[in-house]
């Protein structure tokens, strides 16, 4: 059995988004489910830094946290805690991805970075948004009263 061959396929023939940064934040693994969910080839994105699918406005706090997980190795979302943010696409859409990392580690124990894997979730975010928005206007509407606009 060639555990390199079927490792690359599980990798390549992923639905969800496979991403492997470095230490320093650029990537270096873009896998085919990345490319459905954000618009990017591999070839597009691997070599940039992760501000690629990272919100402007998000920026800054990805950073703060990406370091501290680089200084330490240690990340809450590496032990099947989902992380939920927005993240962009390439032709400007904001979606809502919700991922795990792997911290990777060389022989001797260093940090490569982390990889993570992504799902995006944009369609059941926006309908819990919906379900949440008419159970408010249904609660409004038995207490008597209007819902807020």
């Amino acid at each position: 059995m060639d555990l390199d061959r079927i490792c690359r396929e599980i990798v390549e023939g992923s639905p969800d988004a496979i991403i492997l940064g470095d230490a320093q934040g650029v990537i270096r693994l873009w896998n085919a489910g990345a490319e459905a969910i954000f618009g990017y080839t591999a070839a597009e994105a691997v070599g940039q830094s992760m501000d690629l699918i990272i919100p402007e406005r998000l920026r800054a706090r990805h950073w703060d946290g990406y370091d501290r997980v680089m200084a330490t190795g240690q990340s809450r979302y590496g032990k099947g805690e989902l992380l939920a943010v927005p993240a962009l696409a390439k032709d400007g859409r904001t979606l809502s991805i919700e991922f795990t990392i792997q911290m990777l580690r060389d022989e001797a124990g260093a940090i490569l970075g982390p990889a993570a894997v992504i799902r995006d979730v944009t369609r059941r975010f926006q309908r819990e948004k919906e379900l949440g928005k008419r159970l408010k206007e249904l609660e409004a509407r038995a207490a008597g009263r209007e819902p807020a606009a």
